[in-house]
């Protein structure tokens, strides 16, 4: 019973030290965002992510119509319920005709950051059209 207390209380007293974080903290971690950002909008201006020279900002400049905000949601494109990252492969796929990326790929966390912070300070609706 003594070691179940020890453990509860080592969970307990990390628990209360999880959210403390500095300034310096902060900022460090928005410079990454940014910078990961920025790497989004690179991929998405170029034709690097397709194979016929098409770039996501030929249909979608700054990220326009991407409604991140309404994500998940049915889309008739998927024909089912999808996320974010799965359109951005149905466009990769199609339009682009280029090979789909892995949700957790370097490259899909860039064009997810990049389309989040173009939509930045629009209300969250999961679900609308």
């Amino acid at each position: 019973m003594r070691n179940l207390t020890v453990v509860l209380l080592m969970l307990i007293a990390g628990a209360a030290h999880a959210d403390e974080f500095t300034k310096e903290d902060v900022a460090r971690w928005q410079a990454e965002y940014e910078m990961v950002a920025r790497e989004g909008r690179k991929l998405w201006t170029s034709g690097e992510l397709g194979t016929n020279g098409v770039a996501c900002a030929q249909c979608h400049p700054n990220a326009a119509n991407t409604h991140a905000e309404t994500y998940p949601k049915f889309q008739k494109q998927l024909g089912r319920v999808g996320d974010l990252w799965e359109m951005v492969n149905w466009c990769i796929r199609n339009p682009l005709q280029g090979k789909e990326l892995a949700a957790d790929d370097p490259k899909m966390i860039a064009i997810v950051s990049y389309i989040h912070k173009e939509r930045k300070g629009v209300p969250l609706a999961p679900g609308k059209h």
